[in-house]
């Protein structure tokens, strides 16, 4: 396991408090049922930086001590945060990098809000459904959004650019070579 160093925790914990400023500055779109949060397109971070996991996973267990969904979502919102990024991080493709946080959130986060709201009677399963969608496509619009944004910004900037591994520097400028042909 590689050992992270100090570069790496301090991303991590300016990726942490950034995830839970955004999130708790922009309350009311980041807890209701089509949850779009801002800080949700930090969720790909990982893909360029593998440190950024770990800041994610802990802005958005800090972000979720004021949810209205109480220590359930603490727990499996930001455990559904923490497997998002950790899966973003093995990505091979710049546009796949979005599709973990999509996915994980849908899924985990909206069974929690089908829980909070119902239990597990009868009514679980149209609750379910219906935060999947909400929770999905608040995800899709910061992931592929906001966050596909600051995929492709980041290694143009060169303070950010040293810290991204060659290879998915390649990844990235091999599109846009791509796209001028």
């Amino acid at each position: 396991m590689k050992k992270f160093s100090t570069r790496d925790l301090t991303l991590a914990a300016v990726i942490a408090a950034l995830y839970a400023a955004l999130t708790m500055i922009m309350y009311a779109p980041s807890y209701f049922p089509m949850q779009v949060r801002a800080s949700e397109a930090l969720t790909v971070l990982p893909f360029l930086f593998p440190a950024a996991a770990p800041g994610v996973f802990m802005g958005c267990l800090i972000a979720n001590i004021i949810s209205p969904y109480g220590v359930i979502d603490m727990v499996f919102g930001s455990g559904a945060t923490l497997l998002a990024a950790v899966l973003t991080s093995k990505c091979k493709h710049p546009w796949i990098a979005p599709l973990p946080p999509v996915l994980c959130n849908a899924v985990i986060v909206g069974a929690t809000i089908a829980y909070a709201e119902v239990g597990f009677g009868g009514a679980f399963w149209p609750a379910f459904a219906f935060n999947f969608m909400t929770v999905g496509a608040g995800q899709v619009i910061s992931c592929y959004g906001l966050g596909l944004i600051i995929l492709y910004t980041l290694p143009k900037i060169p303070f950010f650019a040293e810290m991204i591994s060659p290879k998915k520097l390649e990844l990235l400028s091999n599109r846009r070579r791509r796209e001028a042909i």
